[in-house]
């Protein structure tokens, strides 16, 4: 069981061809180049840590892969997106709490 206020998905495109990345709930999609990784980071807003959206509510996460496509649920509605470094991917501001890719806090 998830524990904490915000979870770290690493979601990395192994293949040859790009991939569309998309995060759900709002439908934000990305292109995944070959080699790269994205990492989604979403928070919890309750304060007994489920999350809204999930069908188990201990996971922050649900994932669908197909073989051109991701679909990333960052349930909790709250999300954010980075490259391995740290670097913002995705500039929108989701009303987070926390912003940033580093451990949860």
């Amino acid at each position: 069981m998830f524990a904490g206020g915000s979870a770290r998905l690493l979601v990395r495109n192994d293949g040859e061809a790009p991939l569309e990345l998309t995060v759900e709930p709002w439908a934000d999609a990305y292109q995944l180049l070959p080699g790269q990784t994205c990492v989604v980071v979403t928070h919890s807003p309750a304060e007994d840590g489920s999350w809204s959206g999930t069908l188990r509510g201990d996971e922050p996460f649900q994932v669908d892969h197909r073989r051109d496509s991701v679909t990333v649920w960052a349930n909790g509605n709250c999300f954010h997106l980075s490259d391995m470094a740290g670097d913002a991917i995705d500039a929108a501001d989701w009303q987070c709490p926390v912003q940033g890719s580093g451990p949860e806090k």
